[in-house]
């Protein structure tokens, strides 16, 4: 079984959870910098390589500029 670290849903295969990380509503990204909120396949084109897909942005990178909506909702700051 595969499950998506996100939503924990399980699927059988990985190719199955993999198609499922491009749509998971709790796996969506935020851009630090422009605000926007996007679906994570909407930010590579590789897999590798993340920027925002808004065209007058320049956010790029996981956990430089852009971050998982969960992950910024529970991290708190000192």
């Amino acid at each position: 079984m595969h499950t998506c670290r996100n939503c924990n849903q399980s699927f059988q295969t990985e190719l199955a959870l993999e198609l499922h990380r491009d749509t998971c509503r709790k796996g969506q990204l935020l851009c630090q910098v422009c605000g926007e909120r996007f679906r994570e396949g909407d930010a590579t084109q590789d897999g590798w390589h993340y920027e925002c897909p808004n065209e007058d942005c320049d956010g790029e990178g996981l956990t430089d500029d852009l971050y998982r909506v969960n992950d910024v909702r529970t991290t708190t700051t000192h």
